[in-house]
């Protein structure tokens, strides 16, 4: 770059830049490049798309050439701080990275994450993920994380190896077209074998968004996840599979303590609760056995991670076989095409909003913080654990639209309060799922309809 600092520039827009904006091209290719400076050259129509003038905004197209003017970092008006070198990895650390590799090709890499690594680094965490990614990089691209897990859930992490698949696979997730299936031992053995928790989550005051709630309030977000029993010891604890239905911090783990049956090892949303007698390990035993996501090259990329030792042991010594397992219920009907462009619509949404600041164009930053600051009062009506709902009632999953809604009241019917939305069969086999239902096991909670039908027409 410093031996064309003061030359023109000229760049193909390739494959994996297509559709993408022009400053966010320039984030990815010349990140010395600061936003005003971008700005200042698209003005005074220095920067140049195909020989047109081009504006920050503008979307580009593979093929098309990029024209940038001399200047970089050190040009005035403002531009962007030059990215910051990164500290070589150490051979522990690549030898590592290498370990957790189960699958590799040239627009996805699949790792099996080791329980107790971070997926991404903050305050106090010097070890993660992200932090190894250079152990993957080709050439000058470094790969991109495109979803998480928590720090001590293990399983299956799916990394973009280019700036294209990153946008790809993140499309994918944002529009719920991605099969996620856990793998967790939970305390206690639900009354219903298979159903569908619908609790609103949110993150719990004063934790600093460490922590989540239950939150069946207005400013809930709402969350679904399905779980099915696979095995059971005795009434002890019994070992699950879970699918979540939207992509919540701990929503797994939240949902599971809140039907009264939390993750064992998770004393986080459990307590004591969460801790078996005996040798069961104390680690968390939750495991993202399974993802199933299409490939750019539209083919299904379908990749499953083996447990880590404390899971299997725990299995062995519960006499589990892990064999049981494999059996993954069909979700089809879950959501309609329509309800899959809303969610990716949402997405989009939070996603400018986090982003507000380098997008610089927002009027209403004021507006957004002040809701924040009025929606943090209203968090403790959920409670954690019990269900119980001291807000109004809880909200219902999306529906296909002229669909009749089951179980629930009338449209226009005035809602209704004091009723715990929890887990309740599940019948999504059929394509809708079955209606509110109290907690399971506590005598509030509806048998599936035979063959699982739902109510109206299948």
């Amino acid at each position: 770059m410093n031996e064309t600092e003061h030359k023109v520039r000229q760049f193909v827009v390739g494959r994996d830049d297509d559709g993408i904006r022009l400053d966010r091209w320039f984030k990815r290719h010349l990140p010395q490049v600061g936003f005003a400076t971008i700005s200042r050259w698209a003005r005074t129509g220095q920067i140049r798309v195909d020989g047109k003038r081009a504006a920050p905004e503008d979307r580009l197209v593979a093929g098309q050439t990029l024209r940038v003017p001399p200047g970089d970092s050190h040009a005035p008006g403002g531009a962007g701080k030059a990215p910051r070198a990164r500290k070589p990895l150490t051979e522990a650390q690549i030898e590592l990275a290498d370990s957790m590799v189960i699958h590799r090709d040239p627009a996805a890499i699949v790792l099996n994450k080791v329980p107790g690594l971070a997926t991404q680094g903050g305050s106090g965490t010097y070890e993660h993920v992200d932090g190894l990614l250079d152990a993957y990089a080709t050439g000058s691209t470094r790969p991109r994380l495109v979803h998480r897990l928590d720090k001590d859930t293990s399983g299956v992490l799916l990394v973009a190896a280019t700036p294209g698949s990153a946008a790809f696979f993140s499309k994918r997730f944002s529009g719920r077209q991605a099969r996620k299936i856990y793998w967790a031992l939970v305390a206690g053995v639900p009354s219903i074998d298979e159903g569908l928790i619908d609790l609103p989550l949110a993150k719990q005051p004063g934790s600093g968004g460490e922590k989540m709630m239950v939150d069946q309030s207005e400013h809930g977000q709402p969350s679904k996840s399905r779980y099915r029993v696979i095995d059971r010891a005795g009434n002890r604890a019994c070992w699950v599979e879970l699918q979540p239905l939207t992509g919540r911090t701990h929503q797994l783990r939240v949902h599971m303590a809140a039907i009264g049956h939390p993750i064992i090892g998770d004393g986080k949303y459990g307590g004591p609760e969460a801790f078996l007698s005996g040798s069961i390990s104390r680690k968390l035993h939750l495991h993202a056995r399974r993802l199933i996501i299409e490939h750019p090259d539209g083919t299904p990329l379908d990749v499953t991670a083996a447990l880590p030792d404390h899971f299997a042991a725990s299995l062995a010594q519960l006499g589990f076989e892990e064999s049981e397992g494999e059996y993954i219920p069909d979700p089809s009907g879950d959501f309609s095409r329509e309800e899959q462009k809303s969610a990716a619509r949402a997405h989009a949404k939070q996603y400018r909003k986090e982003r507000r600041g380098e997008r610089r164009g927002r009027a209403d930053t004021g507006r957004s913080r002040n809701d924040a600051t009025h929606g943090g009062g209203h968090h403790g009506g959920g409670h954690q654990g019990s269900g119980q709902n001291a807000g109004p009632a809880a909200r219902k999953g999306p529906r296909k639209p002229g669909s009749p809604k089951p179980g629930g009241p009338r449209p226009g019917a005035p809602k209704s309060g004091g009723k715990p939305a929890s887990a309740r069969p599940d019948s999504s086999r059929s394509g809708r799922p079955g209606g509110h239902a109290g907690h399971p096991g506590k005598g509030a909670a509806r048998p599936a309809r035979p063959g699982g039908a739902p109510r109206g027409k299948r």
